[in-house]
C-alpha cells in the first residue's frame, strides 16, 4: 500500500512540476499590411479555406503545432493534416511549408510579406509582427 501511495505522490509531483505549454502567437512579416487577425481568420489560412496568406507550419512532431491547432482551429494536428491532404488530392491547394522550429518560422515569415506562421511568444523579436495571440 505504501508503494502505491509513494508512486501516486511521485506522479503528482512530476505533473505539478511539468512545464506549462508555451503561449502561442501568430506572426507575419513586419512589411505585411495586417496588424491584427481574428481566430477565425487565422484558422481559415491554416485550414486551407483562404489563400490570401501562405501558412508556415512547424514540424509535425513539434508540441507547439498540436497546441496551435487545438487553440486556433479546435482540431488536433492530425485532423488539420487530413483536411490539407484532401485539398491537395483534389487539386485545390498545396500543403503548407513545414519548417523545423520557431527560428525557421521567423525566417520564412520575415522573408515573405504574404506568409503567416506561429511561434512561442518568448521567441518574438523585431523580425516578425504578432497579429494574434492564441488563448
Amino acid at each position: 500500500m505504501n508503494k502505491i501511495i509513494a508512486s501516486l505522490f511521485a506522479c503528482a509531483t512530476v505533473l505539478a512540476t511539468a512545464p506549462a505549454l508555451a503561449e502561442v502567437v501568430v506572426v507575419v512579416s513586419p512589411k505585411a499590411a495586417e496588424s491584427s487577425l481574428s481566430k477565425e481568420q487565422v484558422a481559415q489560412f491554416f485550414l486551407g479555406k483562404s489563400s490570401s496568406m501562405t501558412p508556415v507550419d512547424q514540424a509535425d512532431s513539434a508540441p507547439i503545432r498540436a497546441e496551435f491547432y487545438k487553440k486556433v482551429a479546435d482540431k488536433d494536428a492530425a485532423q488539420a493534416k487530413a483536411l490539407w491532404s484532401k485539398l491537395v488530392f483534389t487539386g485545390k491547394a498545396t500543403m503548407p511549408k513545414e519548417v523545423a522550429d520557431n527560428a525557421a518560422v521567423k525566417a520564412a515569415v520575415a522573408a515573405n510579406p504574404k506568409a503567416i506562421g506561429y511561434i512561442e511568444k518568448s521567441a518574438v523579436d523585431a523580425s516578425v509582427k504578432v497579429v494574434y495571440t492564441a488563448q
